[in-house]
Parts: C-alpha cells; structure tokens; sequence
C-alpha cells in the first residue's frame, strides 16, 4: 500500500484516521466498512478496508491471491459472509475467489470459461451471474452455484456480456458490448424462469448503466454520446440528457454513471481523459436537468464512481488499473474531502455485533 494513502484529506471536522494498531484493539469491525479490491499494479487483488464513519481510514488490507493482473467485479452477500472478485490472471484466463469476510480466508478461487467480468449476486446469496467478457464471442453469461464456483447454467442471449446488475427490485439486467446491433438493448432476465427480454434501441453500445430501487429507470452511458440516456422500464421509453457546452471532440464512452441513493441525482463520469464529474437533477427522471459539474483533483479522467448506502459518500475511480488514487466526495455538499488507494471495485459491509447486517452495491443503484 503506498504511504500517500494513509494518510485521508479532508475538512471535515471530526474525521480522523484508523489505524492497523487501532482495528487490532477492536474486538468486533467497525459498523461501516467500505472494501475495496486494489487495482494499482503493487498490490493489484488485495482487499484494502476502511472504516467509513472514521474518515474512511485505513484498517486493514487482506491478501488474497496472486497473479491478479485486472479485477474486473465485486459482489458480496450478507446472508453467506461472502465476498466475490472477478479478476483476470496473467494469462489472459478469467476467474472468480470467494472470501470469507468474516475470517478473511479464500474459500475458492476458481477460472470460469470463456472469461468474466462485473458479476452480480442473487439476494439469498447462493448465485453468481458472471458475464462472460466484453471482449469475448460466447453468447451466454454463466450463473455459478455462489458455494462452490461450478457453472450450474448458462442463458444466452448476446454475446460480449459485460456489467451484470442485481438491483434491489430485480430482475437481473444485462448489457453488453456486441457490435451486430445487440449491444443497442438493455437485457432483463427472469431469475425464476430465466427468459430474457430487452429494452431499447438505444442510440449506440450501452456502457455502465444503473437501475433504480423500484426498477422502474434505468439511466445509461451510450457510446458517442455526451450525456446520458433514461428508459422508463415499463414502457421502454428512452428519452436523451445532453450535456450542454461538453468538452470538444467525440465522446467515445463516458464510463460511470449512479443513482444517489435517495435518487435525487444522478452522477455521471467523463471518459479516461475528461476529467470531470457530471452531476444530473432527477427529480422528473424523464427530464434530467444538468445541476452541476465537479473537476477531479487528478485533472485526468475517471472510469468508473459509487455511493455508500446512506448516500453520504461518492467515490470516483481512476482510470482503469491505474495508480491514482479514487476520489471520495461528500455526496451532499458535492465537495471533494479526499482519496484512499485506487479502487473501482468497492462496496460497504455493515456489521452489527460482529455479525454482517447488510451489503452495499459496486453500481450506484437506486435505494429509495
């Protein structure tokens, strides 16, 4: 772990650093944990945890398994204590370990063919839905037994699957990168049945996209396209938010995108080079209004931003596996307070008396 961040700078008044020696004293973890799988290059898989309500200190960082050479998702169930990472080794070869968050051993660490990427859990925490990569030519994604890593089925639809989303009204969505038109459709699965229905077109590849608490919006990135596009579920209307007086020259891919979770905004990051963060009134989802935009301290650009699950906190990721470190901002004052190490891959374990009580969520979904 680099020495720059150990250290949290913030103006808060109250916030103060946790230690290693700190979190040795303390007999059960602290109620608010945000884990963060590391992506810089020195400690790439390790799990660095910080307490939250403290400044987001840092309390420990767990070592899991070696050869992690891209991270590619992170999920966890409050119900089974575990905790999942999809990562690429050395190799190209795409696999999954299990931790047990609660003595911080690996469970399991397994490849999954063809290939993963950001995966999501079933609520009873006893499935995996793995995407089978953005890069890849199978026209499925996986759903793992969550106990022990074995593919227990496939549901084809599209190939190039990429972010996987279980939001809190379900069902499972999906979208991918292909480039024969599918990529266009935000795919829903029936987790009962496994049929599978798709919204759109939209104008362009879908990107990062988050639903909200009822699964009744979903907003999404859209390739070349400066701003963001909101489908009404039940309809399938998609309407357009342009960002006015954005940045000349093509968008490409603007590559992150959340719900605040009382859903009053959302927050949309630029691409790896645009270095701002773009933030949207929704109190009418149908009609985004523009409220704000927020330069990163880095002055480059972001690839991928969360919230904790009270709304407090915004953390927005460097660019993909680089070294600089992610951004934390207060999510009601919209001012940046400080970095910890670089991490796209985060969520917030809570505990109550030693035992996990709730789970946060990697993609900004709605909590209202």
């Amino acid at each position: 772990m680099s020495p720059k961040y150990l250290v949290y700078l913030c103006g808060l008044p109250g916030l103060v650093l946790a230690t290693n020696e700190a979190a040795a004293q303390t007999s059960s973890p602290p109620a608010r944990s945000l884990y963060a799988v590391n992506q810089a290059a020195a400690d790439r898989g390790s799990i660095s945890v910080y307490k939250i309500e403290a400044g987001h200190g840092l309390i420990k960082t767990i070592e899991t398994v070696s050869n992690v050479a891209d991270v590619r998702g992170v999920a966890a169930s409050a119900v089974t204590g575990k905790l999942y990472v999809a990562y690429q080794d050395g190799a190209g070869a795409g696999r999954i370990y299990c931790l047990n968050v609660y003595d911080d051993s690996i469970v399991w660490d397994k490849e999954i063919s063809p290939g993963v990427d950001r995966l999501a859990i079933s609520p009873d925490g006893k499935l995996l839905y793995v995407p089978t990569w953005e890069g890849g030519s199978a026209d499925y994604i996986n759903v793992l037994d969550a106990d022990t890593g074995d593919v227990v089925r496939e549901v084809h639809f599209s190939n190039r699957s990429h972010d996987t989303q279980y939001p809190l009204s379900g069902p499972i969505f999906q979208e991918t990168k292909a480039g024969d038109g599918s990529g266009r459709y935000l795919y829903l699965i029936d987790p009962g049945s496994y049929a599978v229905s798709r919204v759109g077109p939209y104008s362009g590849i879908l990107g990062p996209y988050a639903v909200d608490s009822t699964s009744d919006y979903v907003v999404n990135n859209v390739k070349d396209l400066w701003g963001m596009q909101v489908a009404k579920l039940k309809t399938g209307k998609i309407i357009t938010a342009t960002i006015p007086d954005h940045p000349a020259g093509e968008a490409g891919l603007l590559h992150g995108i959340g719900w605040t979770p009382d859903q009053t905004e959302v927050w949309q990051s630029g691409a790896w080079n645009e270095p701002h963060v773009y933030i949207w009134d929704m109190r009418d989802p149908m009609a985004p209004v523009l409220r704000e935009r927020l330069a990163l301290r880095s002055g480059r650009g972001s690839h991928w931003l969360t919230f904790d699950i009270k709304g407090d906190y915004a953390y927005l990721a460097p660019t993909k596996n680089s070294d600089d470190g992610t951004e934390v901002f207060d999510a009601r004052t919209h001012r940046s307070i400080g970095v910890i190490a670089a991490s796209e891959d985060m969520l917030e374990i809570d505990f109550a008396d030693g035992r996990i009580s709730r789970v946060g969520d990697q993609y900004g979904i709605g909590r209202r």
